[in-house]
């Protein structure tokens, strides 16, 4: 009766903790703590689950750090394709375009661990993690190059524009926003604004001649 009852509570702590609930806890200390820092150990620790316990859902750390990746990338992709879905046909270019910026700074400083995991973490995992994790972010980085495109044929961008370098640039610059960024200093929309007037006015001030 008591190795039975043993098996039930092992059961029950597994399942109250989840293969989610495992993934929410990693990503978090990923984010807080970075790759190298972070055992199996102390995401079980977190999770108030023995270490043995995490086998249950992931056959390792690498597994695990794969699924996050995976899952932040989905997080702001989905944020920003959502954001431009959801405006009216007619919409102008320049709307589309903040738009997608603040869903983007949106869903990575304010919305989920994942993301802000993925960006931070995703140059010191194995090469092999990072193979893995490519077919999601290239889907990503493709949104980025058809809504760029629309809105250069559309005649919101100049012709001259290079569209891979311009997405290399515009997604590079808002992910090094968690380097700095205080959200106690300003909110992820004031900061997708300034973002967009310096994106799309520049800063130099024109003189009339």
């Amino acid at each position: 009766m008591a190795q039975n009852t043993a098996i039930k509570v092992n059961e029950t702590s597994r399942s109250a903790v989840g293969r989610d609930g495992v993934l929410d806890i990693a990503a978090r200390l990923f984010r807080e703590q970075g790759y190298g820092s972070v055992s199996l150990r102390k995401i079980a620790e977190a999770a108030g689950i023995k270490a043995g316990s995490i086998y249950y859902h992931f056959g390792s750390k690498d597994e695990i750090v794969a699924a996050v990746l995976d899952a932040g990338i989905r997080v702001v992709h989905a944020s920003m394709r959502d954001a431009i879905t959801d405006l009216p046909a007619d919409t102008d270019g320049e709307t589309i375009l903040r738009s997608a910026i603040r869903a983007h700074l949106r869903a990575l400083l304010d919305v989920s661990d994942y993301t802000s995991a993925n960006v931070r973490i995703f140059g010191q995992v194995p090469q092999s993690v990072r193979d893995a994790n490519l077919p999601t972010r290239r889907a990503y980085e493709a949104e980025w190059d058809s809504l760029l495109s629309q809105l250069k044929k559309d005649g919101t961008l100049k012709q001259d524009v290079d569209i891979r370098r311009l997405r290399l640039m515009l997604i590079g610059t808002l992910n090094a926003t968690l380097d700095w960024f205080d959200p106690d200093r300003g909110s992820a929309d004031a900061l997708s604004r300034t973002y967009a007037d310096v994106f799309l006015n520049g800063i130099l001030q024109r003189q009339d001649t």
